[in-house]
C-alpha cells in the first residue's frame, strides 16, 4: 500500500465519520481476497480484553504501543530536525492515534528530543506518560558514552524536568549502566530525586537480569528498555525476567532499527496476511508478551499511521504458532 496514499485516505474517511476500523479492514480486503484459502488478518477495535493496556509501577495506565520519538531529531540522533514542524506534527499526531507512553531522552539530539516534545505537546493531554532517560552522554554525531556519577544524574533529572515543562517525569530511565560508577550509586541518585517528588517510576536500559535483580535491592524498578524485536532476542532471558516480576518491557529497535527487518520467509507471510513485515513485527511482539511495550519511533506521518494500525493486528492461535516458527528461523 501506498504510504501517502494511506494517510490522506485514512484522514478522510475519519473525517467522513467512518471507522479506522472499517477503513483498514475494506482496504486489505482486495489483499485478503487473494490468499486462496489462507486465513486473513483481522483489524479489530481495541477493548479491555484485547489486552492492549498495561500499567506501569501500578498506577499508570498505558497503551501498550507507544511512542519513541528518537528519530525527530537531525541526522545521527544529532541536532535539531531538518523540518521542525513536521517533528512536532508527527507527535501530535502520535497522540491522536493512541500513543500515550512517549518514550526520549536528554542525549537525544542531545537535549532537542526533549525540546521539540514539550513545544509540540505542552500543556500535556491528560494521562500522557512521558518517559525520559538520563546517563549517556554525546561527544558526537553517533557518539555515546555513559555517565552515570550521582552528581550528573541529578543534573540531569533537573534539566529534563525544565525541557519538559514539568513539575515530576513520571518514568525516567538509567539510559547506560556506567561501569566506571557502582549501579548502586547511580540508583541512589535517582531515588534521592524520587523522594523529591522529581520523578515518579524508574526504569533501566540495556542491562541483564541478573542487574534487574540487583537494582530492585536500592529502588523498585518498573521498567526495562532493551533492543529487541522479532529477528533479535539476544535479551529474551530478561524479557523472562520482567514477566515474572510484572515489570514493563519497552523493546526499542522493534523494527530492526538501522538494521532493518529482512527476511524473506517474513516478507512472504507478512504479504500472506496483508500487512508490511514491520507491522507483523510489531503485532509479533504484543502478541509475545503482556508486559512488552513497544516504542516504535518516525519522523514520517505515513508510518506512524502504519505502524499504530499494528495495534489492532488480530491473528488466531495456529497463524501465530505458524509466525513463531518462522521467527524462529529469522
Amino acid at each position: 500500500m501506498n504510504d501517502e496514499l494511506f494517510e490522506i485516505n485514512s484522514e478522510r474517511i475519519v473525517r467522513a465519520g467512518i471507522s479506522r476500523r472499517l477503513f483498514l479492514r475494506t482496504t486489505l480486503a482486495g489483499g485478503a481476497s487473494l490468499l486462496a484459502g489462507r486465513a486473513a488478518t483481522i483489524f479489530a477495535a481495541a477493548s479491555a480484553s484485547d489486552n492492549t493496556s498495561f500499567t506501569i509501577g501500578g498506577d499508570l495506565a498505558v497503551n501498550r504501543l507507544g511512542f519513541g520519538a528518537m528519530r525527530l531529531t537531525g541526522e545521527g540522533i544529532w541536532g535539531w530536525p531538518p523540518d521542525r514542524e513536521n517533528a512536532r506534527k508527527v507527535l501530535r499526531r502520535a497522540v491522536d492515534l493512541g500513543a500515550n507512553l512517549i518514550d526520549t531522552a536528554d542525549a537525544y539530539g542531545p537535549e532537542t528530543d526533549e525540546l521539540l516534545i514539550a513545544e509540540a505537546l505542552y500543556p500535556y493531554p491528560k494521562g500522557l506518560v512521558i518517559a525520559t532517560k538520563g546517563g549517556n552522554t554525546r561527544p558526537g554525531p553517533g557518539q555515546w558514552v555513559p555517565d552515570g556519577r550521582p552528581e550528573y544524574l541529578k543534573q540531569c533529572v533537573d534539566k529534563s524536568l525544565k525541557r519538559l515543562k514539568l513539575d515530576r517525569i513520571d518514568l525516567y530511565q538509567l539510559h547506560r549502566v556506567d561501569p566506571k560508577v557502582p549501579m548502586e550509586d547511580s540508583l541512589g541518585a535517582l531515588k534521592e530525586a524520587q523522594s523529591a517528588g522529581k520523578i515518579r517510576h524508574i526504569g533501566l536500559s540495556e542491562v541483564f537480569r541478573e542487574q534487574v535483580a540487583r537494582a530492585r535491592k536500592t529502588v523498585p524498578i518498573v521498567t526495562v528498555q532493551n533492543r529487541y524485536n522479532i529477528t533479535d532476542r539476544k535479551w529474551e532471558n530478561t524479557l523472562r525476567y520482567c514477566e515474572k516480576e510484572q515489570i514493563g518491557f519497552m523493546p526499542w529497535a522493534p523494527v530492526g532499527g538501522t538494521r532493518g527487518m529482512t527476511n524473506t520467509a517474513l516478507e512472504k507471510a507478512a504479504k500472506d496476511h496483508g500487512v508490511t513485515i514491520y507491522q507483523l513485527g510489531l503485532a509479533w511482539l504484543l502478541h509475545r508478551s503482556p508486559v512488552m511495550l513497544p516504542i516504535p519511533g518516525t519522523s514520517s506521518l505515513a508510518h506512524l499511521e502504519e505502524n499504530m494500525a499494528t495495534a489492532k493486528v488480530k491473528l488466531s492461535a495456529d497463524e501465530w504458532k505458524a509466525i513463531d516458527a518462522l521467527a524462529g528461523q529469522a
